[in-house]
């Protein structure tokens, strides 16, 4: 009608981890509006939290019906329920999308969030370009996830890319347990006292994160420098069988430990140069993710105006 009001549609995303809610708003264009970052109070209020600033969100943006909403944990998308979650076991003991709807009055779709980043990568960041890619998230825990002819490839069952249960030694030892922040920052704990030079000695040890390993291997720390590379030397063996196994055309990692930029994506290139049937490593590219912590709520966000 001639004289009224254009109706933008905008999508909006939420994911949750364990310790962050963020958020996107998506425009027209498939603008990024606005991104949003709180931090979980605890547990159990998470999904109020979560509520919470979906509110504030339609409050400030008129015009949206949909929320897709990521999290950590295995999605089965007939029933919408989180199957499992080791991170936040109790998302599998609740119906989120019911909670959610009912608190909003929005159609809620759930999705696993490295499938959402992948997504997210795969339309606004570093994937973009290309038809097929897979995306690694190294932070909290280790996921994966496929994107296959501009689509996130689910599995028979909706559980393909766990990338952290990928064993990388005849010790079955698992990807998750050397490469997840924890388990990064327990490797480094445990050889610490060998390296009396290294400036994390001067932070107690039970306080040592994620970021100060990164911010001291960034001072060119011989000690913190050499705990990346060799994460980056396991992840690197890892995505070497995804290589040669499916001659993907892109690789994007993303996640926390790509503060580290270089310091972590140079010994993963290097490992999976090694280890990987040259024809297809020269075919495939590998990039840092290019939408940091937001790519899990952007790729929510895209997902949920996708026709169901």
């Amino acid at each position: 009608m001639v004289g009224s009001a254009k109706h933008v549609q905008r999508l909006v995303g939420i994911e949750i981890s364990a310790s962050t809610i963020n958020a996107a708003v998506i425009g027209e264009n498939d603008a990024v509006v606005v991104t949003r970052s709180v931090p979980v109070n605890d547990a159990e209020s998470a999904v109020s939290q979560l509520i919470e600033l979906a509110r504030e969100l339609t409050d400030e943006f008129d015009g949206f019906e949909r929320i897709g909403v990521a999290l950590p944990g295995l999605v089965d998308r007939p029933s919408g329920r989180v199957a499992y979650s080791a991170n936040i076991p109790k998302h599998s003991e609740v119906d989120l999308v019911n909670e959610i709807r009912a608190a909003t009055n929005l159609s809620v779709s759930i999705e696993n969030d490295a499938n959402a980043a992948a997504y997210g990568e795969f339309r606004l960041g570093a994937g973009r370009g290309s038809q097929n890619i897979f995306y690694a998230t190294l932070g909290e825990g280790v996921g994966g996830a496929f994107i296959f002819n501009g689509l996130v490839w689910r599995g028979a069952s909706g559980f393909a890319g766990e990338f952290g249960y990928v064993t990388i030694n005849s010790g079955r030892m698992k990807l998750e347990e050397v490469a997840s922040a924890a388990n990064i920052i327990r490797r480094t704990r445990a050889r610490l006292h060998q390296d009396s030079t290294s400036s994390l000695n001067r932070i107690d040890e039970e306080a040592i994160t994620l970021t100060d390993i990164i911010a001291a291997a960034e001072k060119e720390d011989d000690f913190a420098q050499m705990m990346l590379e060799r994460t980056g030397m396991y992840v690197g063996t890892a995505i070497a069988g995804v290589i040669n196994l499916l001659n993907i055309e892109k690789i994007v990692v993303g996640g926390e430990i790509m503060q580290a930029k270089h310091l972590v994506l140079d010994a993963i290139t290097a490992r999976a140069r090694e280890l990987s049937f040259k024809p297809a490593f020269e075919s495939t590219s590998m990039a840092e993710g290019g939408l940091g912590v937001n790519a899990a709520a952007i790729g929510a966000a895209l997902i949920s105006g996708q026709p169901v």
